[in-house]
């Protein structure tokens, strides 16, 4: 089969022949369909996640959507090396299949994965939020701030703030349920200007920035608020002095897309998937031929923002 290799921890994998995955207990070949392409898969490919190293070669690629011998279609969330998704087939732990809406397709279904799943738990799951709660977003024109947005109005914010680079692409967030939006490069004082975009302060920050605009979100809360720490395209450090923190009983939540139970990620995919079928939540997407995987993974290092990028073997 054909598949994105990775031949060296930090560089680019290239696209090129690679072994078929045989089947294994507990896992599954999957034919693969469309396979979303993130920050996650960067990051364990540099060979400094967490984790540990991936094995070299290795077809990379944490998640896609694909079909079962059975013919059964699925969201596939893990990947057992070195037979990662960015690849013609995969090979997925069997107790991480996911339902999908039968009318969504493959490719925008594989760009809710690892970032849409995340957007929809970290608001309905990690956030707290309650009805008619202020929330600000920010990074809202990447793929998961962008789904922030529509998620946190259709969770029932009473008003949603899109924070980022100013542009026309932050401008259009008005049209996918922010109430207001603030150009971080364009603000002097940006807890002022959050506090006037949100009309007081601020209950729920969904946060993939931190950096900058994470220390002024917390000096723009309101008691009680929940700062929900998801990335840091921004800064991977903040001054955090004690008395913003206890001053208004501020909650710092972490999160990540791997610690909710394996049931609640399930619900919640299939929870997403059936809400963008139905048109509650668009999702921007653009799918690439898997020959291009070094093109992407460029794209994708360079944090541009915009559309999901997807490959398709």
């Amino acid at each position: 089969m054909n598949a994105a290799v990775l031949h060296e921890h930090g560089a680019a994998p290239r696209y090129g022949p690679f072994d078929d995955p045989d089947p294994a207990p507990g896992a599954v070949v999957v034919d693969v369909g469309a396979a979303g392409l993130h920050h996650l898969d960067l990051l364990k490919a540099s060979g400094s996640f967490y984790m540990g190293p991936p094995p070299l070669p290795c077809a990379v690629g944490t998640d896609g959507v694909g079909r079962l011998p059975d013919g059964r279609r699925v969201y596939f969330d893990e990947t057992i090396a070195p037979f990662g998704s960015m690849a013609e087939r995969a090979l997925a732990r069997e107790g991480a299949l996911f339902e999908i809406d039968a009318n969504l397709d493959d490719v925008t279904a594989a760009a809710l994965g690892n970032t849409g799943l995340g957007a929809w738990l970290a608001l309905s799951w990690r956030s707290g939020l309650e009805p008619g709660d202020t929330v600000l977003v920010l990074g809202a024109c990447g793929a998961f701030g962008s789904l922030a947005v529509q998620i946190a109005k259709l969770l029932g914010a009473g008003r949603v703030v899109a924070a980022d680079r100013g542009g026309e692409r932050l401008e259009s967030r008005l049209q996918r349920g922010a109430d207001a939006v603030v150009a971080l490069d364009a603000e002097d004082d940006l807890p002022a200007a959050y506090k006037a975009a949100a009309e007081g302060e601020l209950d729920v920050v969904i946060d993939t920035l931190w950096g900058e605009p994470a220390t002024a979100a917390i000096q723009a809360a309101a008691r009680f608020a929940r700062h929900v720490q998801v990335g840091q395209l921004a800064g991977l450090e903040i001054p955090l002095p004690a008395p913003a923190v206890r001053s208004v009983s501020l909650d710092l939540r972490g999160f990540s897309v791997a610690h909710p139970p394996p049931e609640l990620r399930q619900k919640g995919f299939l929870e997403l998937t059936r809400h963008v079928a139905a048109g509650d939540i668009v999702v921007d997407v653009e799918a690439l031929p898997l020959e291009q995987v070094e093109t992407a993974w460029e794209r994708q290092r360079r944090a541009e923002g915009g559309a999901k990028l997807v490959l398709v073997p």
